[in-house]
C-alpha cells in the first residue's frame, strides 16, 4: 500500500511539473516609437532598406520606422491604407481603401495596379502579404463588419487578380511555411487560425482544418507573421499580446505582453530577423480605457528568442 501511494505522488508530481514545463513564455514588449495611431497594421520588415513599414489605416498614412534613428518617414493618402508589402529598394505596393498601389518612396509618386472590388463604398480592403511567389494576398472587410460580406483576392504583378476565398468578414493574417506546402489564415471574428494547403507554382489553395482555436478571454486573431520554425505568431485584438503557437499541434508556446489592448499586427525584422516589431490601436478603446494604457496606438518591440523569415516581395519568386 505505501509503495502504491509513493507511485501516485511522484506520477502526480510528474504531472505537475510536466504542466509547469508547457507553460507559454512570457515576454514584454517595449516602446520603440511613440504613435497615436488609430488602427497601427501591416508591419512588416524590409530587407532592402533595413526598416519597418506599417500603416494607420483611419489616419491613411504610410509609415517607415527607421531603427538606428528611431523615427518614422510618413507618407500621406486620400484614402485609407490598409496594407504594405516591399518590392524594389525605392518602391512599395500597399493596399489603399480600394485598389493596390505602387508607391514610390524617393518621390512619392503613385502607380494604380489593380482596382479592388468595394460594392460601392461598403467595404475596404484590409490585410495582405506576398506569397512565396510574389503574388500579393489582399483580403477586405465591410464598414461595421458584416458577416460573411468580404473576399480575399491574389493580385499579380500585371494586375490580374483571381478571388481566393468569398463569405469572409475580416481578413487578416496570412502567412506561408518554408516548405511552401502550408497557408495560415485569419478571419478574425472565427477566434481560429485556418490553415490551407498551398501549391506554389499555380497559387491554389485547399481548407486543411483549424491549426488553432483562441482561448476564450485572449482577444482575437488579428495580423500575423511566421519566425523560421514555422510558429506563428499572432497579434490578438484585445489581447494585450502577440501569442506564438505551434500549428500542427495547437500548442500555445509564448505570450508577449503588450501594454496595449488592441495589438494588430507583428512581424520580425533587424539585422538578424531576431527583433519582433508590433502595432497597436487606439480605435474603439473608451476614455478610461486611453487613460490606463495611453502608448495604445504606439509601435513596440522585443527580442522573444526566435527569429523570422524574410519577407516575400511583390513580383519577385523566391
Amino acid at each position: 500500500m505505501k509503495k502504491n501511494r509513493i507511485f501516485f505522488l511522484c506520477a502526480a508530481l510528474a504531472f505537475c511539473m510536466a504542466g509547469f514545463a508547457q507553460a507559454p513564455k512570457q515576454i514584454q514588449a517595449q516602446v520603440v516609437f511613440k504613435a497615436k495611431a488609430s488602427t497601427g497594421e501591416g508591419s512588416i520588415w524590409n530587407s532592402q532598406r533595413n526598416s519597418l513599414f506599417w500603416v494607420d489605416i483611419e489616419g491613411k498614412t504610410l509609415h517607415e520606422f527607421l531603427p538606428e534613428k528611431k523615427t518614422c518617414r510618413h507618407w500621406s493618402f486620400d484614402r485609407m491604407i490598409t496594407t504594405v508589402v516591399p518590392e524594389t529598394p525605392n518602391t512599395v505596393v500597399v493596399a489603399l481603401q480600394n485598389e493596390v498601389t505602387r508607391v514610390n518612396l524617393d518621390n512619392g509618386s503613385t502607380e494604380t495596379i489593380s482596382p479592388i472590388f468595394d460594392d460601392n463604398g461598403k467595404l475596404r480592403t484590409n490585410d495582405g502579404k506576398c506569397d512565396p511567389e510574389g503574388r500579393l494576398w489582399v483580403g477586405t472587410m465591410g464598414f461595421g463588419a458584416p458577416h460573411g460580406q468580404a473576399s480575399l483576392y491574389c493580385v499579380l504583378s500585371d494586375g490580374s487578380q483571381t478571388t481566393k476565398l468569398i463569405g469572409v468578414t475580416i481578413s487578416n493574417g496570412l502567412v506561408w511555411t518554408k516548405d511552401k506546402k502550408y497557408m495560415y489564415y485569419n478571419d478574425t471574428p472565427t477566434g481560429k487560425i485556418a490553415r490551407y494547403r498551398y501549391d506554389a507554382e499555380s497559387g491554389d489553395i485547399t481548407w486543411d482544418g483549424i491549426a488553432v482555436q483562441m482561448k476564450p478571454g485572449e482577444g482575437s486573431p488579428d495580423g500575423m507573421t511566421i519566425d523560421n520554425e514555422d510558429h506563428l505568431w499572432v497579434a490578438q485584438w484585445g489581447g494585450f499580446g502577440v501569442y506564438c503557437y505551434d500549428p500542427m499541434t495547437g500548442q500555445q508556446l509564448a505570450k508577449v505582453n503588450v501594454p496595449a489592448p488592441n495589438v494588430a499586427s507583428c512581424a520580425f525584422g533587424g539585422a538578424n530577423l531576431d527583433e519582433l516589431y508590433i502595432t497597436t490601436a487606439r480605435s474603439s478603446l473608451k476614455p478610461e480605457q486611453l487613460k490606463k494604457y495611453p502608448l495604445s496606438g504606439s509601435l513596440f518591440i522585443c527580442r522573444p528568442g526566435a527569429k523570422g523569415v524574410d519577407a516575400n516581395r511583390f513580383g519577385a519568386d523566391h
